[in-house]
């Protein structure tokens, strides 16, 4: 079988997970690493699991002309420098056969189209990852009622959620780096799984059209003053001077252009659910049918009493964003499955090696920043975003958030 050697740019806990992911998948091999701090962990990881040569590049131009894939996991805020820098491989003859990015491709509209346009010129496949669109469970659900869909009609309500406690790294809570708080971290996931759902079987990404945003977005849980000092103290982020959103909701409504018919996606996300840990939890309702699925429902749980709590040192070898090491836990054997990191790769290494495309590219990736930029200016308006508009599809180009520009105290109420 032939090996697809992934260069991968990012050191932190993704990175980390995509790696658990690479254990199950047969076929690529981690033969460079690159990151802002030298990711030496992560190379003796690859090297302890035998996943590749894991060899650390000074640069992510350097680690292009060695490797079969560069595989973006970096910071939001680093992504147009490192395409920049892969453009760079490519003019000096780099023989990359793919480019992945993971959610969300950029911060805004205007930087997904200079990554693209960067990029695009050297016909490399752009593959884009959103690991909901290959949950096992979201593949079922369509597989199981594709021949019910066919028959009564297809979804009209698909309602998609993902919520924890908050995210890891301090970069992720500053708006002006990450781009934004929970709707950008978060809420692409929910758009594009809920979007990916509600397409009838046999019709491609992007065929359902959307034609209306609706969101609102709050600071609840990290707004408050014990809160926002936790923050301060943790994170170096101070939310009383430069704020982000941790809980985000709405409707996108879409049409079929073949029947005229609409559809609506609901989506929910936060940085404040104080429960077992990360949690995604969609449901869809079609005519006459529907399904469900909930991460935190595990064949798996575990109980830990107050005498034996002590000996637990990492709750999160239990679930990601775990919340407690003790009482009764819910435990995920196999999360990078459970969340379709595996199924992922395995989708862009086949793509690679039977030259179909793979399931999502960068123009669906930029589709999806398009929505959540949408959604930001919903909730500045406080008004439903008309994208049949065209001076609003030409606004929303280079619309920047007040959020991301640092300037959340203006749209977010802080205490």
């Amino acid at each position: 079988m032939e090996t697809i050697r992934y260069g991968i740019v990012g050191g932190g806990f993704y990175a980390k997970f995509q790696l658990r992911a690479l254990e199950q998948v047969r076929g690529i091999e981690v033969a460079g690493l690159v990151s802002r701090r030298p990711p030496e962990a992560l190379s003796q990881f690859v090297q302890a699991k035998r996943l590749g040569e894991g060899r650390i590049f000074p640069s992510v131009r350097e680690m292009a002309h060695h490797v079969d894939v560069v595989a973006i996991y970096a910071p939001n805020f680093a992504r147009v420098p490192i395409v920049e820098e892969i453009g760079k491989a490519l003019d000096e003859g780099a023989k990359l056969r793919a480019v992945i990015c993971d959610k969300p491709l950029a911060r805004n509209l205007r930087e997904a189209r200079q990554m693209i346009e960067r990029l695009r010129p050297f016909g490399v496949p752009l593959i884009y990852f959103e690991n909901q669109l290959h949950m096992k469970a979201v593949q079922q659900a369509r597989a199981q009622l594709e021949p019910v869909v066919k028959t009564m009609g297809p979804l009209t309500l698909v309602r998609a959620s993902e919520e924890h406690a908050g995210p890891h790294s301090a970069w992720f809570w500053d708006p002006v780096q990450q781009g934004g708080g929970v709707m950008t971290d978060m809420g692409c996931h929910s758009v594009a799984v809920a979007w990916y759902l509600l397409t009838p079987p046999g019709k491609p990404l992007g065929f359902l059209r959307p034609i209306a945003v609706q969101a609102d977005l709050s600071l609840l849980k990290w707004g408050r003053p014990q809160y926002r000092e936790a923050l301060r103290q943790r994170f170096g982020v101070d939310y009383s001077k430069t704020p982000a959103d941790d809980f985000a909701t709405g409707l996108i409504t879409f049409l079929n252009p073949e029947t005229n018919c609409i559809s609506k996606a609901q989506f929910t996300v936060s940085w404040m659910y104080d429960k077992q840990g990360l949690r995604v939890m969609i449901d869809g309702i079609g005519p006459g049918y529907a399904f469900e699925f909930n991460t935190l429902r595990s064949p798996l749980e575990v109980f830990v009493g107050d005498v034996a709590a002590a000996a637990v040192a990492d709750a999160e070898a239990a679930l990601e964003k775990q919340q407690a090491t003790r009482g009764l836990v819910t435990v995920q054997p196999n999360e990078p499955d459970l969340y379709g990191y595996a199924d992922e790769n395995i989708d862009a290494l086949e793509s690679l090696l039977t030259g179909r495309p793979a399931l999502m590219d960068w123009d669906f990736g930029r589709e999806i920043v398009k929505l959540t930029m949408a959604a930001y200016l919903s909730a500045e308006r406080r008004a439903t975003v008309d994208l049949t508009d065209p001076q609003t599809l030409a606004y929303l180009e280079d619309y920047v958030p007040l959020i991301q520009q640092g300037r959340g105290r203006e749209v977010l109420h802080i205490p």
